[in-house]
């Protein structure tokens, strides 16, 4: 059930966008248990995509987990306040990856609703990629976890999304990157928000 490190190393991303849709989420956090099934990612391609932190080749402190082989955690810091949970996939030096915009919450709901503030599990509690990492208590200080660590993993529990439950669309947020911002690499439950 719990995916290996092969799964994440296809050449692919944009298809491994789309088929992490309905698999399982989970983050052990001091010994407690918080997971939900992926409802929205955003596949981001390379050097020659626009919209990725690597375009043209771009490489930086922030951004050079994105060139290890697939299979770890890049998490990084939006607007100084959001950490951002991505999957790397590919081979080394190709920094393809995958953001994770959105889970439905399945187990830990308490704990989630401490970790928000809040006093109940909404339609769109995990709605959003900045919820995301809040929910499963990442920051980034979890920069480069693998993806099938004790930390940090994912499971195919035989949640079948077919194709018309899965809305196909440009990215959000990404209007900087010309003709790029229209391609259709996000991905969305249509159960989930929009």
């Amino acid at each position: 059930m719990k995916l290996t490190k092969d799964y994440f190393l296809t050449d692919d991303v944009v298809a491994l966008a789309r088929d992490l849709i309905g698999k399982f989420l989970f983050t052990r956090v001091d010994g407690q248990l918080t997971g939900g099934i992926i409802s929205e990612t955003e596949a981001y391609k390379g050097t020659s995509d626009r919209a990725s932190h690597a375009f043209g080749g771009r490489r930086t402190h922030r951004n050079d987990m994105m060139y290890h082989e697939g299979g770890v955690a890049y998490v990084y810091l939006c607007y100084g306040m959001h950490h951002l949970l991505n999957f790397v996939s590919n081979a080394e030096d190709i920094p393809d990856a995958v953001l994770i915009r959105g889970i439905i919450p399945t187990h830990g709901e308490e704990l989630m609703l401490q970790r928000t503030r809040k006093r109940s599990i909404t339609p769109d509690i995990g709605s959003g990629p900045g919820k995301v990492s809040k929910l499963l208590g990442l920051t980034v200080a979890d920069n480069g976890l693998p993806l099938c660590g004790e930390k940090l993993w994912i499971e195919d529990r035989g949640l079948l999304v077919p194709d018309d439950s899965v809305k196909v669309t440009p990215r959000i947020g990404v209007d900087y990157a010309g003709e790029d911002a229209k391609l259709p690499y996000r991905f969305l439950y249509s159960t989930a928000n929009s």
